[in-house]
């Protein structure tokens, strides 16, 4: 967890989608943004769920941890046949196979078309939890922004407003379209709850969460508030 950063304008929390994994039918090549569908990922091998990193920002290097793979500290920049080597247990044979490393030039590789930051309200996760009836982790959302103390899906209202948080302010752009990537345990990687057909029956949408912009650069830490303008 971020104790404080500094966004900037019209980019993505710093560090984050900073790299994406191609495919064997990827059309990415890593000149420009491009959709989700040419990238490795959650929704078609829940196993990745469980992939959790660090990174070391002076070193330019990350650190990976998955429960059935030892740890792998790596640059992705230098050494991508490490990763996909790391990788390469984890995916299925039926799935399109890991095959590189790309890096957009000027933004984060967000499932948005515009670099976004995704903000995840506690509350509204805990109204999904008891209609389930279990334990539901926040990480299964995968948020940039995680916020306490406001009323359950109260962030549904806030579509196209503009937040203040600590110096920095967001323009919310649109709810969240959630995928079967949430199915999965980020703590082991196996599909065990029925996240999007809960969210059917208790919303009528698979929706979950708001992707905002950041308009106006600046700081925000752990305890600042969030003020709908």
């Amino acid at each position: 967890m971020l104790e404080a950063v500094t966004l900037a304008e019209g980019q993505t929390m710093p560090w984050d989608r900073r790299w994406a994994v191609t495919h064997e039918a990827t059309r990415a090549d890593g000149s420009e943004w491009a959709p989700c569908a040419n990238f490795s990922r959650g929704a078609k091998v829940p196993a990745l769920m469980a992939i959790t990193s660090r990174t070391d920002e002076t070193m330019g290097t990350v650190t990976l941890s998955h429960p059935d793979r030892p740890d792998l500290h790596f640059d992705p920049e230098t050494e991508e046949q490490a990763f996909l080597d790391w990788m390469r247990p984890l995916m299925p044979e039926t799935r399109a196979q890991s095959t590189g490393i790309v890096r957009a030039p000027d933004r984060g590789m967000t499932d948005s078309e515009f670099p976004s930051l995704s903000l995840i309200n506690l509350a509204s996760n805990a109204d999904l939890a008891m209609f389930l009836g279990t334990d539901l982790s926040p990480q299964r959302w995968r948020g940039n922004i995680i916020f306490d103390g406001a009323l359950p899906w109260v962030e549904d209202g806030w579509i196209g407003h503009t937040l203040t948080i600590g110096t920095a302010q967001l323009l919310v752009r649109e709810p969240i379209i959630r995928c079967r990537a949430t199915t999965a345990n980020p703590d082991t990687g196996a599909r065990d709850l029925d996240t999007l057909g809960a969210l059917d029956r208790l919303r009528g949408k698979q929706e979950f969460g708001i992707y905002a912009e950041v308009t106006r650069a600046g700081n925000i830490a752990v305890g600042d508030t969030i003020e709908p303008v």
